[in-house]
């Protein structure tokens, strides 16, 4: 009996140990459970990586002279075997792939089915382009402007007319002939740009800006026109582009020079003029360019050397150290700021976005379409054209943030 009741305690304590051992192995397991980091799963690990975002824009940008591809631009096309791709057959040679955008003057209405000879285009001029080079142009150019002496030579509706062709080819335009019309004076554009994010790779798209076009051939520009462009210069950089002035004189006037520096006091970051069909100087008023005409891009005036060079104005954009969703705004809107008269700045001011740090580097470009076919220039007509902008003059007289290369 002794011995039994030894053996029954021994086992009461085996199994109280057993128990007890158990009950502090639970709590520790649960203390562990409840102290000890978990590792995350996919999910969770997912959540906690940052996507990459814009950390610099850059927009390079062309801006050349008046482009028109009728008359005997037009022959010239027909009696070769790239018909509408003519006109742009050496623009490969301005290296289109290191540009984020360009953009020219369209000094022609784009009317189908209209047809006169190049001698009554010639006597009346009267201008007409065939919509069947917009395909090729489209190619090549992102924006044009219309404010000019020929967009309204078919008329209202030719006008029109043209603005739809525009739209069909995706080739985005500003600017009126009539000067009156104050609405169509400027226009945001979407510019297209190369964003560099904060995993150090690159992706392509655009940043709003205001184009603004002033036709005063015929009627000087009015206080009110000029006004129009601080309804965006507050909000994001505005390019003026007045065409007017006296025809092949290779000098700015008094009159000419007081206009375009009124743009500059009225908002114009940079202004560059065109209709003379021959390059004028350029100078910095206020540390801002101003280029008083460019001359002709693609044009069938053969006269003169003159006539024939022409400089294209290169635009660097870069913003870079701003506030991330900032700029994530702006670059947002620059996907739809790309139709004719959208809502684009109302959106701005509604968002209350502020003006990006934008800062401007400008360099020159030489063209010549001697014997009718648009070409870089020579190192001569080159270097002609520098002389004529007096541009190393005015490349030093340039304040931030504005510059030259």
């Amino acid at each position: 009996m002794y011995r039994l009741a030894e053996r029954r305690k021994h086992v009461s304590l085996v199994v109280l140990c057993s128990a007890l051992l158990l009950f502090v192995g639970v709590g520790l397991c649960a203390a562990a459970y409840v102290f000890i980091p978990s590792k995350p799963t996919p999910s969770q690990a997912k959540k906690t990586v940052q996507k990459p975002y814009a950390v610099e824009v850059t927009s390079n940008a062309l801006f050349f002279g008046n482009a028109y591809f009728s008359r005997y631009i037009n022959d010239h096309a027909m009696a070769s075997p790239l018909k509408y791709a003519y006109p742009f057959s050496r623009l490969s040679e301005f290296h289109r792939e290191n540009y984020d955008a360009w953009m020219t003057g369209l000094e022609c209405p784009t009317v189908a089915g209209f047809q006169q000879t190049s001698a009554e285009e010639d006597a009346t001029l009267s201008f007409n382009c065939n919509p069947e080079y917009l395909p090729e142009m489209a190619k090549w150019f992102n924006v044009v402007t219309l404010a000019n002496n020929h967009t309204d030579n078919r008329g209202v509706e030719g006008f029109t007319e043209t603005k739809k062709h525009l739209d069909e080819n995706h080739i985005q335009y500003f600017g009126h002939y009539d000067p009156r019309e104050l609405t169509d004076i400027c226009d945001i554009i979407a510019l297209p740009a190369t964003i560099q994010t904060s995993d150090k790779k690159t992706q392509k798209g655009s940043l709003p800006v205001a184009m603004c076009g002033y036709h005063w051939f015929i009627r000087m520009a009015q206080p009110d026109s000029l006004a129009v462009m601080k309804n965006y210069s507050q909000y994001m950089p505005v390019l003026a582009f007045p065409h007017g002035g006296t025809e092949y004189k290779t000098n700015a006037d008094e009159i000419k020079t007081t206009l375009y520096r009124s743009m500059i006091d009225n908002g114009a970051d940079v202004v560059l003029g065109d209709h003379p069909h021959v390059v004028q100087p350029s100078e910095s008023y206020n540390g801002h360019p101003i280029f008083y005409s460019i001359g002709n891009f693609i044009f069938d005036q053969q006269v003169a050397p003159e006539m024939t060079r022409s400089a294209g104005i290169n635009i660097r954009f870069d913003v870079k150290g701003v506030d991330k969703m900032q700029l994530a705004q702006w670059l947002a809107l620059g996907k739809t700021c790309n139709a004719y008269h959208d809502d684009c700045l109302d959106r701005i001011q509604k968002l209350g976005l502020k003006k990006l740090p934008y800062t401007y580097t400008f360099d020159i470009v030489g063209t010549d379409d001697l014997g009718y076919i648009t070409k870089p220039a020579s190192a001569h007509v080159q270097q002609g054209i520098l002389d004529r902008l007096n541009w190393s003059q005015t490349k030093t007289q340039l304040q931030l943030p504005y510059t030259a290369l």
